[in-house]
């Protein structure tokens, strides 16, 4: 097994496979977009089946597969399915916006992925629009209906954001009543391609204020048990078939039992979210580095992992300022 210089076991790879996006989500890039690389800047995916290969032998055991939108990737399925395939991984999780999704669903059940993460910020058309910049609520919404009536397990990201869907809290809380669903709201970072917006800093919706909103309003919610290596901070509203979450990714609260370890698709490796890269395995892998080799930096990398989020940031060369599409969501 893995374990970082903290005493940290680590078996959980997040793997951006594009860096692509169908949506221009102002808190995650700019309204132009950004720069996409050429195909060739790209890990291939027999590059990312090496990885993952590696990885396994070395005690990951859950993968899951962000981007920018993962579906927007040529061939997403048949890599899946060989993902699938490798020996020591268990688990398989997607993040998505939902807008390609509905029409792949079925085979996704059939591949076996364990739960799908779905972007979704806002249950009003309007503001969905004006956040995203796209009119594409309505295939987001297909693709929710279509993931439960096919029994995979839901877990709904809100990135909650001053003057932006703050109001759409709890009639986000109430999509939890009838469906068996864990909406999950998320502190904004600084990950848009600029930076911190001036109004992020001055009416801040962090992991207290939105928990202060929701009890005021179901003051019977409690504290559930969250799993082990768990980023949000789980609550249970009595009668309410779904669960409610709160991920503290500004504020960095749960650095101390993290468990995973991130890999942009241009092939950086990162110990942390709000580090800027330890090394480049794509290039190590052009390079004709044997997996033993690669191995071996992947565990040398681990035993200078920053202690937390903050730490990361400050030993970074420059600001962030990059979008998080760039990363892996």
């Amino acid at each position: 097994m893995l374990i970082d210089n903290h005493g940290r076991p680590i078996n959980y790879l997040r793997l951006a496979v594009t860096d692509r996006c169908n949506l221009r989500c102002f808190y995650c890039m700019p309204e132009e977009g950004i720069q996409y690389l050429p195909k060739p800047h790209l890990l291939s995916y027999e590059e990312m089946i090496r990885l993952v290969s590696i990885l396994a032998e070395m005690g990951i055991s859950k993968v899951r597969i962000t981007g920018g939108e993962p579906f927007l990737r040529r061939d997403i399925m048949p890599f899946l399915w060989k993902l699938s395939e490798i020996e020591g991984i268990n688990k398989i999780n997607i993040t998505t916006n939902g807008v390609l999704t509905a029409p792949l669903v079925p085979e996704l059940k059939k591949l076996g992925v364990s739960s799908v993460n779905l972007s979704l910020d806002s249950l009003d058309r309007q503001r969905f629009f004006e956040i995203t910049r796209r009119d594409e609520f309505h295939k987001v919404w297909e693709t929710l209906e279509t993931l439960l009536a096919h029994d995979i397990p839901v877990k709904i990201n809100t990135v909650v954001m001053s003057g932006k869907n703050d109001e759409d809290i709890l009639s986000m809380v109430e999509l939890a009543r009838e469906q068996n669903v864990s909406v999950r709201f998320i502190e904004e970072m600084p990950f848009n391609g600029a930076g911190l917006r001036p109004d992020q800093i001055q009416d801040f919706w962090s992991y207290g204020r939105i928990m202060d909103l929701i009890r005021s309003v179901y003051p019977e919610i409690y504290r559930l048990q969250d799993e082990p290596n768990s980023t949000s901070y789980n609550y249970q509203i009595p009668n309410f078939k779904g669960s409610i979450g709160v991920i503290a990714a500004f504020s960095r609260t749960f650095c101390g039992t993290c468990n995973r370890i991130r890999v942009t698709p241009t092939g950086v490796f990162k110990t942390c979210l709000y580090d800027d890269g330890v090394f480049n395995i794509r290039d190590m892998m052009r390079q004709k580095l044997s997996d033993e080799q690669i191995k071996l930096l992947i565990s040398e990398a681990l035993q200078s992992r920053a202690l937390d989020g903050f730490e990361a940031e400050r030993n970074r060369k420059n600001l962030v300022s990059e979008s998080m599409t760039t990363i892996g969501g």
